[in-house]
């Protein structure tokens, strides 16, 4: 069997076992749009009020797909990670062709298309609820690499953490406490004009970041971050954890 092959069909099964979780596809949908319901249109945002929600709508697409893009991935690939382990089926894994990384490159590909439906989902969804516009042109189609790049950054840190949890209960609890801090600390929904000038600097070292910075790159027309570098960014940091993640998937269990 030949490795496109191989990949394509735990693509493939991994696909079909997402589909047969119906709580996790539900949820995969319904928590970006409960987020997106709370914060854009009960709340709303005021700009020039000051406070927290004070820039423009546009601004907050970035932190809005930034749920979608970080919590899943690493809730999605650490459950199953410590699932395989807890059903010894690494034992299973270990006696075919199927490599380390080729197995988490088929769960992080089932991850982009499945965060890639919600993520578009979620800026449409967006755009009714708050009247919101997104720029149109050439430099938009850049979204889907961001998108693709975070997922899979977050799918790499997913398999790490997966790895070093006890157990599903454990993962969930790990990945919480890795993302939220994250979620408000990587320039999605806090401003950086809001925390303490000491503090600023450490954005540059949450991965998140630059995905939310490229995302509003694209989507907000008046974004100030730089396109490309936040995507060579996002793209080296998908690579070295990817790598990381792939290196944290347990041979045997």
């Amino acid at each position: 069997m030949s490795r496109g092959s191989r990949i394509r069909a735990e693509f493939v099964a991994a696909w079909h076992a997402f589909l047969r979780r119906r709580t996790a596809v539900f949820f995969t949908f319904f928590f970006p749009a409960i987020i997106v319901v709370i914060f854009g249109a009960l709340v709303g945002t005021q700009p020039t009020g000051g406070g927290l929600f004070a820039e423009p709508d546009g601004y907050y697409i970035a932190g809005y797909l930034a749920v979608v893009v970080l919590f899943t991935p690493l809730s999605r690939v650490g459950s199953t990670v410590a699932r395989y382990r807890a059903g010894s089926r690494f034992e299973k894994v270990a006696t075919t062709p199927l490599r380390r990384w080729e197995w988490l490159l088929a769960q992080s590909l089932v991850n982009v298309v499945v965060i890639g439906a919600a993520a578009t989902l979620l800026l449409v969804l967006t755009v009714v609820v708050t009247g919101t516009t997104v720029p149109v042109a050439p430099a938009t189609l850049l979204l889907l690499p961001f998108v693709a790049f975070g997922v899979i950054l977050f799918c790499g840190l997913g398999a790490t953490i997966g790895r070093l949890a006890g157990s599903q209960d454990g993962v969930i609890a790990a990945s919480n406490a890795v993302a939220l801090p994250l979620l408000f600390l990587s320039e999605t929904f806090v401003t950086p004009e809001l925390l303490p000038a000491w503090f600023r600097p450490a954005l540059a070292f949450s991965p998140l970041t630059y995905v939310a910075r490229g995302i509003r790159a694209v989507t907000y027309a008046d974004a100030t971050a730089a396109i490309l570098p936040n995507l060579l960014a996002a793209a080296v940091l998908a690579a070295a954890f990817f790598a990381i993640g792939a290196a944290s998937v347990p041979r045997t269990d």
